[in-house]
């Protein structure tokens, strides 16, 4: 069988992966084998979180409409029941901003819904 030499194909590879361990610790950013496993690792981990991120955003925004309701002696599960039953379509994030920085707002709607 000939000899192959695998110059620029086997570099280009080595260096595109070590360029995606670039900030790593230690040897995990300078020897290859080390750092293959470890961005193999951080790519699964970065596809899960962009997926998990979705979810921590959506409980953020529920604790924050639950921490703007708690004076309103109204819980918010009845809340947003009320929401859909009077046709007001204002979604999660949104009724999360306005109970962080909009509290009169907030209070609006929250009258709005109940009446």
């Amino acid at each position: 069988m000939t000899r192959v030499k695998r110059g620029n194909v086997a570099r280009q590879r080595r260096k595109k992966v070590l360029k995606l361990a670039k900030g790593f610790r230690g040897s995990l950013s300078k020897l290859f084998k080390p750092a293959k496993q470890a961005v193999l690792h951080a790519l699964s981990y970065a596809y899960k979180d962009r997926r998990n991120k979705k979810r921590d955003f959506r409980s953020l925004w529920i604790a924050r409409i639950n921490a703007g309701l708690q004076d309103k002696k109204i819980t918010y599960s009845k809340f947003i029941a009320l929401l859909k039953k009077n046709n007001i379509q204002l979604n999660r994030k949104v009724l999360a901003d306005l109970a962080h920085s909009n509290p009169e707002v907030f209070n609006e709607i929250v009258v709005k819904a109940q009446s």
